[in-house]
């Protein structure tokens, strides 16, 4: 199956690197503001669809741009697609961006691809079998100080989404880490926390098709995935945190108010700091006091899939 997926991913990557050649003839469509569909995203996608199903054709389909309109609808086996993830960037000609494909077991991810076709790396991971990036096996970062720590995230972007609180959590997150970075597309950016090139990452707002085969990457990579609160069943809850187990504990200390599942208390200090955008800028308090929640010697299998 992973063989398949990888088939799929790269007959997309052809397209897209195809299409880059000349970006600025690529048909753009806008689904609201600030969220865009390409033609080379539709095409991609139909490329993975008929891949998948010539291969498989029992098996559900759960896609970015046409939903469950293809495949079985009752299967155990549903494949996850975002056939491009990070189409602001490839309309804008910044190469990063990557094609996604997880396959789903009883609702649990047991095969996942991410592929970049601007570099041609490959990054595949089959549950209890590790992650790779061509070839090469993959583990997250040994750090285990977060002021040290290199953390990736995505902020919203649209109108209607609460600003002033990712400002909050971005403000949090910035004192205590060596840096914040936002490449635009989440699929990435798991798979770079697998690689070990960053240590962490966060993002709300996300759906399944951006995190199913990247969050597979980091577990099998040795790291850990969940929602802000470290909920382990996060996959449809539109938040995402990944780390390595030590850093993982930290950011939930810090992140774990700015869950939906965080208490009410909780929420409502951070509606209220939201509101007062320079409250609470004079205290830092140490990344260290963050570690009692940290899980240093938590094992990969204690991860979501």
């Amino acid at each position: 199956m992973i063989n398949v997926a990888v088939k799929a991913a790269r007959n997309a990557g052809s397209i897209i690197n195809r299409a880059a050649l000349d970006v600025e003839a690529v048909r753009i469509s806008q689904k609201q503001v600030n969220d865009f569909v390409t033609e080379v995203d539709q095409a991609a996608e139909a490329s993975i669809i008929e891949t998948l199903l010539a291969a498989y054709p029992g098996h559900g389909i759960w896609a970015e741009e046409s939903g469950r309109e293809h495949g079985a609808k009752d299967s155990e086996f549903v494949w996850i697609i975002d056939p491009l993830d990070g189409t602001s960037n490839f309309i804008h000609g910044f190469p990063v961006y990557c094609v996604s494909i997880a396959l789903a077991v009883k609702g649990k991810i047991e095969q996942g691809v991410i592929y970049d076709p601007s570099r041609n790396d490959l990054f595949t991971a089959t549950k209890g079998r590790g992650a790779y990036l061509n070839d090469r096996r993959l583990r997250v970062s040994k750090r285990v100080r977060l002021e040290e720590c290199l953390i990736s995230n995505g902020f919203p972007f649209r109108p209607g989404n609460d600003f002033n609180t990712h400002l909050k959590m971005m403000g949090d997150m910035m004192q205590r880490t060596s840096g914040l970075r936002r490449s635009g597309s989440a699929a990435l950016d798991l798979a770079y926390v697998a690689a070990g090139y960053s240590d962490g990452f966060f993002e709300p707002g996300l759906q399944p098709w951006d995190v199913a085969a990247g969050a597979l990457m980091v577990t099998e990579a040795g790291g850990l995935v969940g929602n802000f609160s470290g909920d382990a069943d996060f996959l449809e809850q539109e938040e995402c945190m990944a780390g390595t187990p030590r850093i993982y504990g930290q950011m939930v200390g810090i992140l774990g108010k700015y869950s939906k599942f965080a208490s009410a208390g909780e929420k409502a200090t951070v509606r209220q700091a939201a509101q007062t955008p320079d409250a609470g800028a004079e205290t830092t308090p140490d990344a260290t006091t963050n570690s009692a929640v940290a899980t240093p010697d938590a094992p990969a299998t204690d991860a979501p899939f």
